[in-house]
């Protein structure tokens, strides 16, 4: 049975298991860059890993195609997955494998936890500084004439290329070094530019939340207003009535003086 109700509950029972399963795909990525001279049996086991993670991203990627009501909607509308799925045929691209899974795994824990995108971005710049940098150790350690052969240097490398600085002291030499390059370059300019937009967008919605609070006082008090003015009319209406049929003193009858004043009209010489 295919349907929107079922996907989403697929996907709301995977979420945190994918999530758990990126995390431990970034480790296995890391640990044989961070530990070249490592056993070879552990480099075995984690690209094993990998192949694993990448495994249970596709099977997660083709349930939800199949649950999807429609499918060609779904492949324009999940490029991640997409490219969690198709990237590992292409050994060079690692990174983008790695990427594109930490992004998936983040974009799926969005759909329920509704993360804050401040909280994401900086999540994403923290895991491109960190995997930007194994990835240019990967191909420059061992490149004739890099300078980029620790871990502190490319961390360094990496931040000053991500924030545009470029101090020039350390520099890629190889072809996939300079796109590595390149890739940070533009993410930290899209990123800046998200953060950018993010505090704006937070002053213009405090801005019209300040201006909607202010409207709605004054259309409180207008009305009130409204209101105040349509009882002054009620009371002087209710007032003219009385006016009307009760106009002579109480205790008086009509045409008749009061009791006093006749008295001293019956008076001689009154």
């Amino acid at each position: 049975m295919r349907g929107t109700e079922t996907q989403q509950r697929w996907e709301q029972r995977t979420q945190a298991p994918l999530l758990g399963l990126a995390v431990v795909f970034a480790v296995a990525y890391a640990a044989p860059i961070v530990l070249p001279d490592a056993d070879p049996l552990v480099h075995r086991v984690c690209r094993g890993v990998e192949w694993a993670v990448w495994g249970a991203f596709a099977v997660d990627y083709l349930a939800r195609l199949y649950l999807a009501p429609a499918r060609w909607r779904f492949v324009r509308a999940q490029p991640l997955s997409l490219a969690v799925v198709v990237l590992p045929m292409i050994q060079p691209l690692r990174l983008l494998r790695l990427v594109s899974t930490l992004l998936l795994a983040g974009q799926r824990a969005r759909m329920a936890a509704q993360v804050r995108l401040t909280t994401y971005v900086v999540g994403s710049c923290a895991g491109l500084l960190m995997f930007g940098s194994l990835a240019v150790l990967e191909v420059e350690r061992n490149a004739p004439d890099g300078n980029i052969r620790t871990l502190e240097d490319a961390v360094w490398w990496s931040f000053t290329t991500m924030t545009t600085v470029g101090y020039g002291d350390l520099a890629p030499t190889t072809g996939w070094g300079r796109l590595l390059a390149v890739g940070l370059m533009l993410s930290g300019i899209a990123l800046l530019g998200v953060v950018t937009a993010n505090i704006a967008a937070w002053f213009i919605s405090r801005f019209e939340r300040d201006d909607a609070v202010e409207r709605d006082r004054t259309a409180a008090i207008e009305a009130l207003t409204a209101e105040v003015r349509a009882l002054r009319r009620e009371v002087a209406e209710l007032s003219a009535h009385g006016a009307g049929g009760h106009g002579e003193p109480a205790g008086t009858a009509p045409g008749l003086l009061p009791a006093p004043a006749a008295e001293r009209e019956s008076r001689p010489g009154g």
